[in-house]
């Protein structure tokens, strides 16, 4: 929630509103090249991992990507 408000508010600054879709966690294992996203906000419930895993894809091309709906 801390990362989304101060988010908002700069966003809001250039004259933009956001909103947030959900929430989730990343375990991320550089030296194996892996990121695994799952889990979700109690505040702002559960994110599309598939999206963020398609996003997340697109930027780190030779990571290994995973999800799962499971976990906190």
């Amino acid at each position: 929630a801390d990362l989304f408000e101060r988010t908002a508010e700069e966003l809001a600054q250039q004259g933009l509103v956001c909103e947030c879709l959900g929430g989730g966690r990343l375990s991320h294992r550089p030296e194996e090249r892996k990121i695994h996203v799952y889990g979700y906000s109690v505040g702002f419930g559960r994110a599309d991992h598939a999206v963020t895993t398609e996003k997340l894809k697109a930027k780190y091309p030779d990571y290994e990507i995973t999800w799962a709906d499971e976990g906190y």
